[in-house]
């Protein structure tokens, strides 16, 4: 969970070593074309449209072709955010994409995009870390900037979650879609931008939600009869730590900005299911209406859901 605001409107409690903060200067999104309705699943899976909304909120989500990829899918995206911060690729000095579906185990997408940018200084690399990943990256590259070793960041979360998922199980194929959202960040000495981070990671859960492997082994299943490289999850399991982490940590993020719940004006979660999104409001007092929410258009999109909701607020 990350707190941002613009700039000149927040007074900081402390202002980092260097005087310089992160601001996002520039922001964009990519979805493919293709729509998958509800009634499209139906005629796959056993499901329907009644079904699917009122267990997710979800009413469709889009789907990759064959021509588009994560990187693809991703550079549409890090060319519209550089676009609005009216920069160049070679201001550039990081790109980090955060992806459970990279193009390869390596060269990392991250590398393939800097490279189609011509964004020649910047260092690339991917981060896994599933749904939180443009989280994680988004910190990682504001304390890169905080602490002045580097000035300007690419920040991309890009999936193709339909080449991972089994399409003849409901459980998690109605849930997932593909796109991409990006955003640029540059240091100022101007207060505001990324205030704090609340990170946070439980191993012990890690077979709630797993992709055993990644590669074309088709259909090959592991001893306990799951896919190896398709999803799997425990979606019970997975609401329930989904919505407990979620009311503790934006408070946390919060109060770690110098700010109080009552200073918020809008919250953009991941957008994982529509029910989470209302569990959360609901523990933590809030109006539902707080939390921006897309997860009907989109489903989820894994480490692309914060961006493409941060495009669609702005």
């Amino acid at each position: 969970m990350t707190t941002v605001v613009p700039e000149r409107e927040y007074q900081s409690p402390g202002a980092p070593g260097t005087g310089i903060y992160a601001h996002i200067i520039g922001w964009g999104m990519a979805v493919p074309d293709t729509i998958m309705t509800n009634d499209d699943l139906a005629a796959i899976v056993e499901t329907s449209d009644e079904w699917i909304q009122s267990r997710t909120g979800i009413k469709e989500r889009r789907i990759a072709s064959e021509k588009e990829s994560t990187a693809s899918l991703g550079l549409k995206a890090a060319q519209r955010a550089l676009e609005v911060a009216d920069i160049l690729p070679a201001e550039l000095d990081l790109v980090i994409v955060a992806t459970s579906t990279p193009e390869h185990i390596f060269p990392s997408t991250a590398s393939l995009i800097q490279a189609w940018l011509g964004a020649s200084k910047a260092g690339a690399f991917d981060l896994s870390a599933a749904c939180s990943g443009f989280v994680y990256g988004l910190n990682m590259a504001a304390q890169a900037i905080r602490s002045g070793s580097i000035q300007t960041a690419l920040v991309i979360g890009a999936e193709t979650m339909s080449r991972v998922l089994d399409w003849q199980d409901r459980s998690t194929c109605i849930l997932f879609g593909d796109g991409a959202g990006a955003v640029v960040l540059r240091g100022s000495p101007v207060e505001g931008g990324v205030l704090s981070t609340v990170l946070r990671s439980d191993g012990y859960g890690g077979d709630l939600l797993c992709i055993p492997t990644v590669g074309s082994i088709d259909s090959t299943t592991a001893t306990n009869g799951h896919k190896f490289n398709k999803m799997y999850m425990n979606g019970g399991e997975v609401f329930k730590f989904a919505t407990r982490v979620m009311t503790e940590s934006i408070p946390e993020a919060v109060a770690q900005a110098g700010l109080t719940l009552d200073d918020i004006d809008l919250i953009i979660p991941h957008q994982a299911n529509g029910r989470i999104l209302h569990a959360a409001a609901r523990a933590l007092k809030l109006d539902p209406n707080l939390f921006l929410s897309n997860v009907d258009r989109y489903g989820n999109t894994s480490a692309a859901s914060i961006p493409i909701a941060l495009c669609e607020a702005r």
